[in-house]
């Protein structure tokens, strides 16, 4: 049985999930891959200890404080090359990011390959069960283009905004002049400025 339970944030309403009183799942309303890979019968359920924990690491954060994932008894459902991934984004510290390269060069490192496909990564990464939490929105591209957030570019940049990264060293591909200003003035647009 998966409990679940809302979360209203300045990002929209959130979906909490937990299984054996460990997380399992945060999305945000909408985004892609929601509840994916979840099949057992839901119940909403308010109440659960791991719910209060959530939610009160989640008022920390959005009051500017900075609370460790270690905080709550997580628990990822996926496979293990996803596990591995996810496992690297809750190393990323407040305030930094990291590109798909580099995480794609730390699994192959960990592997002993030559090297692994960043897409992988980004499919990995897309993939994250537990948004915000484990802080997939820190991850960008090697050129520095925002890309691959399953919650949306705009609540990406906000959540970078929020942990205080300077974005305008990055930039949002393949969009529209008018519309990147309507979601934050001085980033940059895409290399060519249109």
């Amino acid at each position: 049985m998966i409990y679940t339970t809302h979360y209203s944030s300045p990002l929209g309403d959130l979906l909490l999930a937990c299984q054996d009183n460990a997380l399992i799942g945060l999305w945000i309303e909408g985004q892609k891959y929601y509840l994916s890979n979840f099949n057992d019968i839901m119940e909403e359920n308010n109440d659960l200890e791991i719910f209060h924990q959530t939610k009160k690491w989640l008022d920390h954060y959005f009051e500017g404080k900075k609370p460790s994932i270690d905080e709550l008894n997580l628990s990822f459902i996926g496979t293990d090359f996803r596990k591995k991934v996810w496992k690297i984004l809750c190393e990323i510290p407040y305030g930094k990011t990291i590109t798909y390269k580099e995480i794609a060069m730390k699994i192959a490192k960990e592997k002993r390959l030559e090297k692994m496909s960043a897409q992988a990564i980004g499919g990995a990464v897309g993939h994250n069960p537990i948004s915000i939490i484990v802080p997939c929105h820190r991850v960008v591209g090697s050129d520095g283009s925002l890309v691959g957030y399953a919650g949306g570019i705009d609540k990406k940049m906000t959540l970078l905004q929020h942990e205080k990264v300077d974005i305008s060293k990055f930039y949002i591909p393949n969009i529209k002049k008018d519309v990147a200003l309507k979601l934050t003035r001085g980033i940059i647009i895409n290399k060519k400025g249109v």
